[in-house]
């Protein structure tokens, strides 16, 4: 099956009437270890004529030995991008949706430096839930979109961008515990990494709120 190819028809709708669309989407909610990781991106209306860049898909329809370039062609496209970040001790301290709901406004706050006016733009959230407000916001509206990631090219590129980021900090963490294989699963709940916890115990970049023993493998 051919995977669906993003546009940007809601961007361009909502562009008629915002200067700027900021999309995010999360990287990292369902993992055992390491942190969750929000990508933010900018597109406005000249990004948004531009022809949407090769191979751009939903992070998890794009092949591992792919992402890094996809991932550099989407930051190239848009506007502007950052990542937000929440490591697995303020997600045990705050639960996940408050954390993701910090991620993403770390990751809103990081677009600043590139001049963005925050007044003048929408939100498209991932997903069927706003976890940004309730989390303190950023004074924006927020568009919940579910399936945004694989229909939206500008929610995508947050995704892809996010996901690379992510799976470089787990690449290095799994030089520090090499016991879980966390370059491989990148904290997921693989079969190995769950061994792994039960052989060695729950490292410093565990989740460990999480009932992580009966978690299922999320892949």
């Amino acid at each position: 099956m051919t995977p669906i190819v993003p546009r940007l028809t809601l961007e361009r709708r909502l562009l008629r009437e915002h200067a700027y669309v900021i999309a995010c989407d999360e990287v990292g909610r369902g993992a055992l270890a390491g942190p969750v990781a929000v990508g933010a991106v900018v597109v406005d209306a000249p990004r948004a004529r531009k022809r949407v860049p090769q191979g751009l898909r939903d992070s998890k329809l794009v092949a591992e030995h792919h992402r890094a370039a996809v991932a550099e062609r989407a930051a190239h496209w848009v506007t502007a991008s950052a990542v937000g970040w929440a490591e697995a001790a303020e997600i045990d301290e705050v639960g996940i949706m408050r954390a993701l709901g910090r991620a993403a406004i770390r990751a809103v706050a990081g677009l600043g430096a590139y001049g963005l006016v925050p007044q003048d733009a929408i939100v498209i959230l991932d997903g069927n839930h706003d976890y940004i407000s309730p989390a303190g916001g950023v004074g924006l509206p927020v568009r919940p979109v579910v399936k945004a990631d694989r229909d939206c090219a500008s929610a995508a590129a947050a995704s892809v961008i996010a996901k690379v980021a992510r799976d470089a900090v787990m690449t290095r963490l799994h030089d520090e515990h090499p016991v879980y294989l966390w370059a491989r699963n990148k904290g997921y709940a693989s079969p190995e990494h769950r061994a792994a916890i039960r052989a060695h115990g729950l490292s410093a970049h565990h989740r460990a709120s999480w009932a992580i023993a009966d978690a299922p493998t999320l892949f």
